[in-house]
């Protein structure tokens, strides 16, 4: 039913591209609604709350909802908390703090998955710079999608980028994957690496970017509560993430409500 090339890795047409991209612009509108949302005081279940009404609203249904026991609509990680953060009641956001935002949604079949790193109010400007640098990384490692070139191409222009900037943690157990008729499938994706190795890139495969940055080391742990990702020496981290496909015209992010258009474009695409 579906096609998948000879590493395993699936490969869409362009009628199914279409589907994928409709549950991504599920994903970044809900992702946009929070953006515009998040204010101090609020809670990160305020925003689940949010989040899985808008999904629902689009005929949609939240995809990180009881996948794997995850109780949640959005993981929501904020501060030293790097990905997979459980949203509850328990602290209130702060003027000051950042919170990274994943979102998926199912859409007749299909997935789409994306992430954001947004401040509360004003912001230390290491933090400020700490999310430009994520975003502006996974924004170097989509451009690495591109017919003939290699999976692990996306992690050394993400690393490469990164390291350009400073001294910086780059998680090493966690990165990308591929996304289609399930939310996480081969191929994973490290945010770190040499170029030119693993499976050719090949139009019809759809990626999930998402590099996460640390503003100290690399070192990570998991809370009691199985889920939430900590940084070691409990500095702030950022996530970005898009869902992106290989196309003959080069990628397309499927999750940007432009395409990704205005950022490829400054990339030279």
């Amino acid at each position: 039913m579906f096609k998948r090339n000879r590493h395993g890795i699936q490969i869409k047409t362009a009628e199914q591209l279409e589907k994928m991209r409709a549950a991504g612009l599920v994903v970044g509108r809900t992702l946009d609604l929070l953006k515009r949302s998040v204010e101090p005081g609020m809670t990160p279940l305020d925003l689940d709350m949010i989040a899985e009404k808008a999904i629902r609203d689009e005929g949609a249904i939240p995809s990180f909802k009881g996948y794997q026991g995850f109780p949640a609509t959005i993981c929501a990680s904020v501060n030293e908390e790097v990905v997979h953060g459980i949203p509850t009641n328990a602290r209130k956001l702060r003027e000051g703090d950042i919170i990274s935002i994943d979102c998926g949604a199912i859409l007749e079949g299909w997935h789409g998955d994306s992430a954001v790193t947004v401040p509360i109010g004003e912001v230390d400007p290491k933090l400020t710079e700490l999310m430009r640098i994520t975003e502006e990384s996974m924004w170097r490692g989509i451009g690495a999608l591109t017919i003939g070139r290699h999976l692990s191409d996306i992690g050394y222009e993400v690393e490469r980028y990164v390291r350009s900037q400073g001294r910086y943690g780059i998680p090493q157990e966690y990165g990308g994957h591929g996304i289609g008729t399930e939310m996480h499938m081969d191929p994973w994706i490290a945010n770190h690496g040499k170029p030119g190795r693993g499976p050719a890139l090949e139009e019809g495969m759809c990626l999930a970017i998402e590099p996460m940055v640390n503003l100290g080391t690399d070192r990570t742990r998991v809370l009691a509560d199985d889920w939430t990702v900590v940084t070691v020496d409990g500095k702030q981290s950022a996530h970005f993430e898009h869902s992106v496909a290989v196309t003959h015209n080069g990628p397309w992010v499927l999750t940007a409500l432009d395409g990704g258009k205005e950022r490829l474009t400054q990339l030279g695409f």
